[in-house]
């Protein structure tokens, strides 16, 4: 048999297995690895380069204290000096969230660790939509389309650059590794999600066909909250049923491994409850700061809510996808990005009505304009494509990089027509998406059915015990 190597979890690229049905071997690596088995004994065991991995999270935690004093301060820096200093902040909150995360899998299942991270991550992103839809309870005319531009903005960052960032990163380390290495063998990019992460695409199928209605009302209403907030709740208690699994440990989080298990659960929740509370002080200041810069420079508020304010709001999940995929964990890397996916999609967008109504708007729901209309109809739209790529569980480069180029495509070709032809554009992609949506599941169909009843139906305990077989 020929081997291959491929992208995956560290333990699955170093240790030379694969998953049933996957027809190629994965190549032997020469890292260390920790199986599974041997989580347990390494926790117990002194731990290598302690001294470094103490060092890297002293400064992590380092990072985040001038953007979290100046907050509390109450001081107002220069716009570029905001930006430095509370972005500093999100990144040193992004590593510790990414270590936190590994080492809560310890005691939780692998998806609601990665739910959890998910929820903890996206916190800018309620911080800052959140402000819009209580401001637009008094004022709708001015706050309701801001809302809906940093939600659908942030929707459409996720997947096209969140999601193509874990495969195109991840195939370059391999592909890198294999050069340094002297392997002249195939190289397999394809990203690979473990069969429990169709609890998240099967959500997110039906979350992506409820979204594609939105685009048909005038607004965005309680009984929509309802049926979306109730979508995340029951994708919670689904994931939640899934069993711990001892996972491997690499760099900081080796640190948290090797406590007891009590200390280890009281350092490991404080360390999320602080990156989250720095998240939710600094978040906010940091948008408003390159949003601040960008507006001195003549661009559009709108654009800037649409697009800037996002990009900063979405890093804290971007820098942990990307952390986790430069070490080629690239199951983890991916499910957390579509985690957020199924996050913002649902609970996201089912609590904008609730905030609007309390900051005193109207009972009838968030308003939506004709423009924000086609920004939703195209978010929906690109979701329904990443849906139908995931109906596989993978993501190859060439899919990625449609992703990607889609995106990018649209988002340049927004910036450079007339007003007068940007709702044509903006239709016309989203029909385009519609179209390779249909394209992809007609391909894919034979992995629809199995999808569909590993998310809903079969017992989750299955789904986390996937055989694997040895090469």
């Amino acid at each position: 048999m020929r081997a291959t190597l491929v992208a995956g979890n560290p333990e699955t690229v170093n240790a030379g297995t694969r998953r049933a049905g996957h027809p190629q071997s994965r190549l032997l690596g020469s890292a260390p690895v920790t199986t599974d088995a041997g989580v347990r004994a390494q926790a117990g065991a002194p731990v290598e380069h302690r001294t470094r991995k103490t060092a890297a999270m002293a400064a992590a935690a380092v990072a985040t204290m001038p953007g979290v004093f100046m907050r509390l301060g109450g001081v107002h820096p220069p716009e570029l000096v905001g930006a430095a200093v509370f972005g500093l902040a999100v990144v040193g909150a992004a590593f510790l969230l990414a270590w936190g995360a590994e080492a809560l899998e310890l005691d939780v299942s692998r998806g609601l660790a990665l739910a959890v991270l998910a929820l903890i991550a996206v916190l800018p992103e309620y911080a800052v939509d959140f402000t819009f839809a209580f401001k637009a309870g008094s004022d709708p005319e001015t706050y309701a389309p801001l809302a809906l531009a940093n939600m659908t903005g942030g929707n459409r960052l996720l997947i096209g650059i969140g999601w193509p960032l874990v495969v195109l990163l991840a195939a370059w380390r391999l592909r890198s590794t294999a050069r340094q290495r002297g392997y002249t063998g195939e190289v397999d990019t394809e990203v690979h999600l473990d069969r429990t992460h169709a609890i998240e695409i099967g959500f997110l199928v039906i979350a992506t066909i409820y979204s594609l209605t939105l685009a048909l009302k005038d607004h965005l209403t309680l009984w929509d909250a309802a049926i979306l907030v109730a979508l995340y709740v029951a994708y919670a208690v689904r994931i939640s049923r899934s069993p711990a699994e001892e996972p491997t440990l690499v760099g900081p989080a080796q640190l948290f491994g090797a406590m007891p298990k009590t200390r280890r659960r009281i350092v490991v929740g404080s360390t999320l409850a602080f990156a989250a509370l720095v998240i939710v002080l600094c978040a906010e200041p940091f948008a408003e700061s390159l949003v601040q810069t960008g507006e001195e420079f003549g661009v559009s508020t709108f654009l800037l809510v649409q697009w800037l304010a996002p990009l900063a709001s979405e890093a804290p999940e971007l820098l942990v996808a990307a952390l986790f995929a430069w070490r080629l964990n690239t199951n983890n890397g991916l499910a957390i990005l579509v985690s957020s996916k199924v996050n913002q999609w649902t609970l996201l967008v089912g609590t904008l009505p609730l905030v609007f109504v309390i900051g005193g708007g109207a009972l009838s729901g968030l308003p939506l304009d004709g423009r924000q209309r086609e920004e939703l109809f195209l978010t929906a739209a690109q979701s329904a494509f990443a849906v139908a790529v995931l109906v596989s569980r993978s993501i190859s480069v060439r899919e990625a990089l449609a992703l990607f180029g889609l995106f990018m495509g649209q988002f340049i070709l927004g910036g450079v027509l007339p007003p007068d032809l940007r709702e044509l554009e903006r239709i016309t992609v989203a029909i385009i998406y519609l179209v390779l949506t249909v394209v992809m599941v007609i391909r894919q169909r034979h992995a629809v059915r199995p999808l569909m009843r590993d998310a809903f139906r079969t017992p989750v305990h299955e789904l986390a015990h996937e055989p694997k077989v040895r090469s």
